[in-house]
């Protein structure tokens, strides 16, 4: 019998990988068998993150302090990697953040920070991997966290430069995609809606989001945690070869309407 989502023997990486999202997908990862490497910048936080994977899971897995957007940090860190483990097979870029306020209000530096971390910062991850790991071994599968909101506009919550940059996410991810194909590189999007993590849980369950979830949400409620892990489980296996560029919504329907 073929397991056609095994990952045993292979390497992933995960950005953002302290809280929410993130840790949710590393142990996705690792409870099909990969090893993990827990990327972010708070050492105490990937470390416990790595600590709690390889007892529940008994994978390797370890911690890496980084900046994302700092270009020596990046690269320092997928030397480290390849020093441990001796390749990447899986990049996913989860590391994000997220300005809230009218546009009109928005300063230059917010606006920057915003492309630095989620935009700039994917491509340097993504550069730095497929460079140092994936080019040389003919071989790799890059997962961009974009959003929901890199494909249309809102109404709740103003965040003009949260928009721009997941949006530079999306089209990015077309155009590594096109680039590394024939280097046997896939690289592919996923674009969640509303989920919930410590930072959103307070929100999602107002009152005012749950009538709004209600009207504008299909499927009438927010993403529960573990409803992102077999987009990424799908998205890493080596026997998913020619789905390439791909932007796939997991967003109970918001995209669709």
């Amino acid at each position: 019998m073929k397991n056609y989502f095994d990952l045993s023997g292979q390497v992933a990486v995960i950005t953002g990988c302290s809280t929410g999202l993130g840790v949710q997908m590393a142990y996705a990862l690792a409870n099909q068998g990969a090893s993990i490497v827990a990327l972010a910048r708070r050492k105490n936080l990937v470390d416990e993150v790595a600590k709690e994977i390889e007892e529940k899971y008994g994978v390797k897995a370890i911690g890496i302090s980084c900046d994302i957007t700092d270009t020596e940090a990046v690269e320092q860190a997928v030397d480290a990697v390849m020093k441990e483990f001796g390749k990447i097979d899986i990049l996913v870029n989860n590391a994000g953040t997220g300005a809230v306020a009218p546009a009109e209000d928005i300063t230059d530096e917010q606006f920057m920070n915003e492309i630095n971390i989620d935009l700039f910062g994917t491509f340097k991850m993504s550069r730095a991997v497929a460079g140092k790991a994936m080019i040389p071994a003919g071989y790799g599968r890059i997962i961009n966290i974009a959003s929901m909101y890199g494909m249309v506009g809102n109404k709740i919550a103003p965040a003009s430069p949260y928009h721009a940059a997941k949006g530079g996410v999306v089209n990015l991810t077309r155009a590594l995609a096109s680039e590394w194909a024939d280097k046997g590189i896939t690289v592919n999007s996923i674009c969640p809606g509303y989920f919930e993590t410590p930072l959103t849980k307070e929100t999602l369950d107002s009152e005012f989001f749950q009538n709004y979830a209600k009207t504008m949400i299909p499927m009438g409620r927010y993403g529960k945690e573990g409803e992102l892990d077999t987009t990424a489980i799908f998205l890493a296996s080596p026997l998913t070869s020619y789905v390439n560029g791909s932007i796939i919504p997991v967003d109970g329907g918001y995209t669709c309407m």
